[in-house]
């Protein structure tokens, strides 16, 4: 008997701490046929996008599937990714999480190269900028 995958609970569980810590909780996603985000916002089969409870409506983090509603561009959207295409969870302020292997080959390989955040929050304040070229980017941390 094969036994479930962790991965949903750890998904929930760095979202609840990023969230309990006053971080914003994001998603790196290998996009895949099943994976519905808005196309013109994947990048290199990629897309990473917030989760933060001001960026969601409606937010469903399932064994098999993430479910959301988001804005993009003032436009509201119905999001649903698969759990096996996240590729990481983590805070966008410090870059604690987790990340995940995700099997098989993505059908969007040949999309333009560079990931963007969406369904960010409007702040008054920019976000910072990376001071090295790998800040930015999801990176395993042990969390305490």
């Amino acid at each position: 008997m094969e036994l479930p995958s962790t991965k949903p609970y750890l998904l929930r569980a760095i979202w609840e701490w990023c969230c309990d810590n006053g971080f914003t909780p994001h998603i790196a996603v290998e996009v895949d046929g099943r994976t519905r985000v808005p196309r013109e916002f994947v990048r290199d089969g990629q897309i990473v996008l917030n989760l933060g409870p001001t960026a969601t409506n409606k937010l469903q983090i399932g064994n098999e599937f993430i479910e959301f509603q988001a804005r993009f561009g003032g436009v509201a959207r119905e999001l649903s990714i698969p759990v096996d295409r996240v590729s990481a969870v983590y805070a966008r302020e410090n870059g604690a999480g987790m990340a995940f292997e995700v099997d098989g080959d993505s059908e969007m390989a040949d999309e333009a190269p560079a990931a963007v955040t969406v369904a960010e929050a409007p702040t008054d304040e920019p976000p910072p900028e990376p001071t090295r070229p790998d800040e930015g980017r999801p990176r395993l941390q042990r969390i305490k």
